[in-house]
């Protein structure tokens, strides 16, 4: 029996969210088939696409408040049953306003697993380890489109969409079991762990929440009184907008250049994630050797924005070199996730960290469904996806230039009860 945390913990809120991520992802490329069938516009394709961020507004602070206080095992555990159904709903829908509709109901129900889990592992690894923990979790998100992708288009080129929602939607189910088995809230609540090993962490944790100060009363509202935090959520909206208007919209984009199976199209649009995780993991592990976060998730993406431009400058002349370009662009807008998602729980005091991770992610998502929507939007006024795509570079350029309004997470910080920071 694996008895480590990274053997342990890691892998099983890995496969967890690798699930939520390709129930959320999934319909990228039945979105061609699913716009015939329910006859929807490019407009109306990205609404129902992205409106999935606005239901998953719903509990992301209350999500990391549950988490922080009752226990991230057991709400996650309950939102694996909701969103399973949520899931499976989407294959049973008739109109496109059902499935606008499932879309909503699916984003509240995964809404509280992102800050739930970024608390459980806050809980498991101290800040030395951070940015590696939060990426090795985070590569669930290139991963589940790598291994999902393929089997999607062949479900989808064998079956049809509805098939291949219901099928994959059914998955969480399953994982519940495992999770419920294997996950602890913390080293305190484990059997497993060795004592010396536990006593060690606890005192970890325990000096390094001391000395980022504490608050009487974790509250949004102390949350929302931090500057930093609102930086960061424009941050991360951007990253989003780029992400899933780039996710939703990539494989409509690679078949609208040349006729090409759901299958084929489902292996090529796993290659630009297969390359995103080797991102993912090298700026993760060079950002906590360098004990450096801010330069990091800039530089990210820059590289991001940068290869967006050069891919659609070429694509006019080489479809080839211009999907060549396009697959090293996550690299940089996923890479940025490690170091990004450590920078509150190192600047923020212990009681503020967990809802401020919540409004972050709540808000932040939110460009999850503006980028979709951007897309659909451009395509349908110019005809292609080139001024769409362009939009996304820029918007991870700006990212990165606000990353310099961050502060940096170089000593202690006291907060008292009553002031803002």
């Amino acid at each position: 029996m694996v008895t480590t945390r990274w053997g342990r913990i890691i892998p099983v809120a890995f496969v967890m969210y690798t699930i939520a991520f390709m129930d959320r992802t999934n319909i990228s490329l039945a979105l061609p088939s699913l716009s015939r069938d329910l006859h929807m516009t490019p407009a109306e394709a990205g609404s129902a696409a992205g409106i999935f961020f606005w239901g998953y507004l719903v509990l992301q602070v209350p999500g990391g408040y549950l988490a922080e206080r009752w226990s991230a095992k057991r709400f996650v555990a309950i939102l694996l049953v909701i969103w399973g159904l949520c899931a499976t709903g989407c294959g049973l829908v008739h109109t496109w306003r059902e499935f606008w509709l499932m879309r909503l109901l699916l984003g509240v129900a995964e809404g509280g697993v992102w800050p739930a889990t970024l608390v459980l592992l806050a809980h498991w690894f101290p800040k030395a380890e951070r940015a590696r923990a939060n990426a090795y979790w985070m590569l669930c998100l290139p991963i589940a489109v790598v291994l999902s992708s393929p089997i999607s288009g062949w479900i989808l080129g064998r079956w049809g969409w509805r098939a291949m929602l219901i099928a994959e939607g059914a998955v969480p189910w399953l994982w519940l079991v495992l999770w419920m088995w294997i996950i602890a809230d913390s080293p305190s609540k484990s059997k497993w762990i060795a004592a010396s090993e536990r006593d060690h962490l606890n005192a970890t944790l325990a000096r390094e929440q001391a000395e980022l100060g504490t608050v009487e009363k974790a509250t949004i509202t102390r949350a929302l009184a931090e500057p930093s935090v609102w930086i960061l959520v424009f941050i991360y909206f951007l990253v989003n907008c780029g992400n899933y208007g780039y996710l939703f919209w990539l494989p409509t984009a690679l078949g609208s250049t040349r006729k090409l199976s759901h299958l084929t199209v489902g292996f090529l649009f796993a290659v630009p994630f297969a390359v995103t995780a080797v991102g993912m993991v090298w700026v993760s592990r060079h950002s906590d050797r360098k004990h450096e976060r801010r330069r990091h998730a800039a530089g990210a993406l820059v590289w991001a924005g940068v290869f967006l431009f050069i891919a659609v400058a070429l694509s006019r002349t080489s479809q080839d070199l211009a999907f060549a370009m396009l697959a090293l662009v996550g690299a940089g807008s996923y890479g940025v996730l490690g170091p990004f998602w450590a920078i509150p729980t190192e600047t923020l005091p212990a009681g503020v960290s967990g809802p401020a991770m919540g409004v972050i992610n709540a808000l932040g998502n939110l460009g999850g469904y503006f980028g979709p929507v951007v897309v659909g939007v451009l395509r349908q006024r110019t005809g292609d996806f080139r001024a769409a795509f362009l939009a996304l570079g820029a918007g991870w350029i700006f990212g990165a230039a606000l990353t310099a309004l961050l502060r940096k997470a170089n000593g202690p910080r006291v907060l008292r009860p009553g002031s803002s920071g």
